[in-house]
């Protein structure tokens, strides 16, 4: 019991170390090919972040033989990132008011999205019996077409956003970088560390659902509980580095579009785990205690599509009244997966 509670800290401390040092040097590498930043933090970075919960999710379903633990990692850091976004807001001074007020309304896209996608998964669930395509629901290829249409929409939204503000196509939400941050770095260097690094990334990920499943087993708390968790927990840490370093630099809409972006790319996630699970249909194998979670997520997702409309320029406390009412949300979900 305490070695895998033991190999489970060791795994997500190296995941958080590594989840640091990919978010630098895919902005150097952002910076160095020309490639706009706001794409990239939005795309290509959440799915840099999203990278453990892709590897442990594949591990769980093709080497742990556990599919609650790969549907509880995606719901649940799906959950925590927006608990995450909604805890920022304490970094932010009350007197510039509330965290989502500070940021653009295009995240109102990637949100209402995530909302769609997420409704999906819901009904996955909730079928008995799914269509299926060789081995793999039906239900999972829609989320992949709903995958690739948000990124779609994204990117269009993105373009317009552009011209609208007469920047050029390099433009980026992100605050731009102290000259020469980069200077004495090589593309070639900042592709090989960044690749470097997610093979850290890759590596702790891949040892991380027999961990969880050790504990699932010892602790008797089973692996739905344990996946929404400890095993979601530990898979976002890297977006938790990288929105917190966005939130000291003064770039609130890096870390909101990462977080956001993040929950649109665990949707695919999802999507590949079925692809790995031959058993047959991966969302008819699992607990229907995870219809909790789905509902939850969307809750929070649009009271935080609230707040990006309401936009409130009073926080109570430390928080403003649409954050905590996301992260209470957060805890009820919580509670009532512990006692199904």
């Amino acid at each position: 019991m305490m070695n895998d509670f033991a190999g489970f800290a060791l795994c997500a401390a190296v995941i958080l170390f590594a989840g640091r040092k990919l978010s630098v040097y895919g902005d150097a590498i952002a910076e160095k090919t020309g490639l706009g930043k706001a794409w990239f933090g939005l795309i290509m970075m959440s799915a840099v972040t999203s990278l453990p919960e892709m590897v442990s999710c594949i591990s769980a379903v093709a080497v742990v033989k556990q599919p609650d633990l790969a549907v509880g990692n995606v719901l649940g850091s799906c959950a925590f990132n927006l608990a995450i976004m909604s805890l920022m807001d304490v970094l932010v001074p009350r007197s510039k008011g509330s965290l989502l007020s500070q940021v653009s309304r295009t995240h109102i896209l990637a949100a209402t999205m995530g909302i769609i996608l997420l409704s999906m998964v819901g009904w996955g669930l909730l079928l008995p019996h799914q269509p299926l395509l060789g081995w793999v629901g039906v239900v999972s290829l829609l989320f992949l077409g709903g995958y690739f249409l948000s990124v779609r929409l994204i990117y269009l939204q993105e373009q317009k956003a552009l011209q609208v503000s007469g920047l050029p196509p390099q433009a980026t939400m992100a605050e731009p970088h102290p000259q020469g941050e980069f200077a004495s770095l090589t593309l070639q260097e900042a592709i090989l560390r960044y690749i470097g690094f997610a093979g850290l990334v890759i590596a702790a990920a891949l040892f991380l659902p027999g961990f969880a499943d050790g504990m699932a087993r010892s602790t008797g708390l089973g692996a739905t509980f344990v996946g929404t968790l400890f095993l979601a927990f530990s898979t976002v840490l890297p977006e938790i580095a990288v929105s917190v370093s966005s939130i000291r630099r003064g770039s609130v809409d890096m870390a909101v579009g990462n977080l956001l972006g993040s929950n649109i790319f665990n949707i695919f996630v999802l999507a590949l785990s079925d692809i790995f699970y031959t058993p047959g249909a991966l969302l008819t194998q699992v607990s229907n205690a995870h219809i909790s979670s789905v509902m939850a997520i969307c809750m929070m997702t649009g009271v935080a599509i609230a707040g990006l409309m309401y936009r409130t320029t009073r926080k109570r406390f430390l928080m403003a009244t649409d954050t905590l009412l996301i992260v209470l949300i957060y805890l009820v979900n919580l509670i009532l997966l512990y006692q199904a």
